[in-house]
């Protein structure tokens, strides 16, 4: 496996197993350094705690890539997640534009939104903003929420044919996005996948697998991770999205033989199987 240095921009959960708690230990599993960049600090996620604190950290954003600059480091990768204000979409394009070696791509997780609402605190002008981010992105990993969102395209739960996900992934190229990994795609009950569409070819692959009842938080996490992780080990996309698939379906399916372990899925007794699965 090759070493490479991937910086992460993403909030820090302090419990919660979500965004660089995630990011972090996955990312360093699969071989790379992981680098980071919080846009904020949470005493936990928001999905389903109450009473959290959260520390915005924007403003360390400018000083924090200035001394990156003076340092002359580099990154290989950039891969944002969840983004604590609008503000930082500026930040992860300095990096994008300033901090990247040749040919290193930027990869979007545009984390806001999802069962056809957007995450508390973000409204219009921060999907507005996360549009510019996307603009810049080589690849992009929404669920079908946030496509809507990206797109102006209405929210399907379910009901939808393959039109409908080909006229997603064709309007968030149209944005800007080089390739789209749709999640939560499904054409068929009990079945649940990714679409991969590349905008060079115009053509979709399609991954299905189980469809576990239920949701688990930070799932969209794992899978991101994962999913770069395997990229930047030279999977292609699509082995990259399958890996993730899988990756995260068995963290769900494990995490389920505890009822009591509701905030987060247990991904770290299964990242052996992560790397078994890179080094094929």
């Amino acid at each position: 496996m090759s070493y490479q240095r991937i910086l992460s921009i993403q909030d820090i959960s302090c419990v919660g197993q979500c965004s660089l708690t995630v990011a972090l230990p996955i990312l360093s599993a699969c071989g790379t350094e992981c680098a980071i960049l919080p846009g904020a600090v949470l005493s936990t996620h928001t999905g389903g705690f109450t009473g959290y604190t959260f520390r915005d950290l924007t403003d360390d954003f400018d000083p924090i890539i200035a001394h990156w600059q003076k340092e002359n480091i580099g990154f290989d990768a950039l891969y944002t997640g969840y983004l604590g204000s609008a503000r930082q979409v500026d930040g992860a394009l300095t990096v994008a534009q300033k901090l990247l070696n040749p040919g290193a791509p930027v990869i979007v997780d545009p984390a806001m939104a999802d069962n056809g609402k957007l995450y508390y605190g973000f409204d219009q002008a921060f999907v507005n903003e996360m549009k510019r981010l996307v603009a810049a992105s080589d690849v992009v990993l929404p669920n079908l929420t946030e496509a809507s969102f990206l797109t102006g395209i209405e929210y399907r739960e379910s009901g939808y044919d393959e039109a409908y996900i080909l006229d997603q992934c064709r309007a968030l190229c149209a944005i800007g996005a080089k390739t789209v990994v749709l999640t939560g795609t499904s054409f068929e009950a009990g079945k649940l996948g990714v679409t991969v569409y590349e905008s060079k070819t115009g053509k979709a692959s399609y991954y299905f697998h189980e469809r576990l009842p239920g949701g688990s938080h930070g799932t969209g996490d794992v899978y991101a991770s994962a999913f770069v992780g395997a990229l930047m080990q030279q999977k292609s996309l699509f082995d990259a999205a399958r890996i993730a698939a899988d990756y995260t379906l068995s963290c769900i399916r494990y995490t389920k033989e505890d009822p009591d372990h509701w905030y987060g899925v247990k991904f770290e007794p299964l990242l052996p199987e992560l790397i078994e699965k890179i080094r094929e």
